[in-house]
């Protein structure tokens, strides 16, 4: 039995030292390009929530987002809790009050429009889902509350690597998939698709100064090859923008941010690089508000059966020191 296991740690201990000379990389769920791991004050074992960075993150969300995507499942109250924005209380209310919230019915059974309270949802920009297709050229922009959740980063490596990313992700804590594709996504926007040459068949990408010298060339979301066959190009669509980590290259949203869109109150420079990542922590806050307690709390569940692993192992050894073997 013995040797059996320590013939499974070799083959073990094989797989990681070969997967621990590559780098690690991942792509968008669902086939987008290449998509790096951001360093966030949230990941890893011990990852705590910048409380200026949330702050910095709403406002972006609240001036630029929240035009076409809402939060419904956020209340206002949230973001002067401790473990989020922290905003003082009065501010939240005051932010509260800025917003018409639905409300009734009233004594003649209708329904009516009042300032919101800390204890409501914060409301979508739009009343019904066909609202919402009607002002964005049929595309529903989605809920931002669970984003960070709902969409995730996939390693793009051998087979057998996977242990040791598994390992790797497992010892690190990485759970920062989500923050990483919204942030790679805002920061992955294009002017055009990326022009390509027919070479017999064959598309090869080509730079944007040769598809100035020769603007005939197709211009392609994605190419499509097959053995044996020509290469398809698939052009954009009409009303879809071109964007390099998004699954197939084509987003119904336009570039929502771009340098000086958003003033920060904290002097922070209004750049596109810190509004994606600010906007993007925040989101991340969004989907998981008590992270930090669950961490805490991790890490203390985890001495804890370490010291009882501890003990258990000394009173092994003291209760059966005496049998013979």
């Amino acid at each position: 039995m013995t040797r059996f296991v320590l013939k499974g740690l070799a083959c073990l201990g094989l797989v990681v030292s070969l997967g621990s000379g590559l780098a690690t990389s991942a792509s968008a769920s669902g086939g987008g390009d290449e998509i790096s791991r951001q360093h966030w004050t949230f990941g890893g074992l011990r990852g705590h929530f910048d409380r200026a960075q949330l702050q910095r993150g709403f406002q972006v969300y609240k001036e630029v987002c929240s035009t076409c995507h809402g939060m419904k499942r956020l209340s206002f109250r949230n973001l002067s809790e401790k473990g989020g924005p922290e905003f003082a209380e009065d501010g939240a209310k005051g932010l509260a009050e800025t917003y018409k919230v639905s409300d009734g019915p009233n004594d003649q059974g209708k329904m009516f429009k009042r300032p919101g309270r800390l204890s409501d949802r914060i409301p979508s920009p739009f009343d019904n889902e066909q609202q919402a297709r009607s002002a964005n050229n049929g595309a529903l922009p989605p809920d931002l509350s669970l984003m960070a959740l709902a969409r995730k980063v996939e390693v793009d490596h051998p087979f057998y690597t996977l242990p040791y990313h598994m390992i790797k992700d497992i010892v690190t804590g990485y759970q920062e998939g989500g923050p990483d594709y919204i942030y790679g996504v805002l920061m992955s926007y294009g002017e055009n698709a990326p022009p390509y040459k027919d070479n017999g068949g064959h598309l090869a990408k080509m730079t944007e100064a040769d598809a100035k010298a020769n603007p005939a060339m197709p211009r392609c979301a994605t190419v499509v090859s097959e053995p044996g066959q020509a290469d398809v190009c698939n052009k954009m669509s009409e009303g879809m923008h071109y964007n390099e980590a998004f699954p197939g290259h084509q987003i119904a949203m336009p570039a929502p941010l771009r340098d000086g869109v958003v003033k920060y109150a904290d002097g922070t420079p209004g750049t596109t690089e810190n509004y994606a990542r600010d906007v993007s922590a925040f989101q991340a806050w969004a989907a998981d508000p008590k992270l930090e307690e669950r961490k805490r709390l991790g890490l203390m569940a985890m001495l804890y059966l370490l010291g009882t692993t501890v003990l258990l192992y000394f009173a092994k050894r003291r209760i059966w020191s005496g049998v013979p073997h």
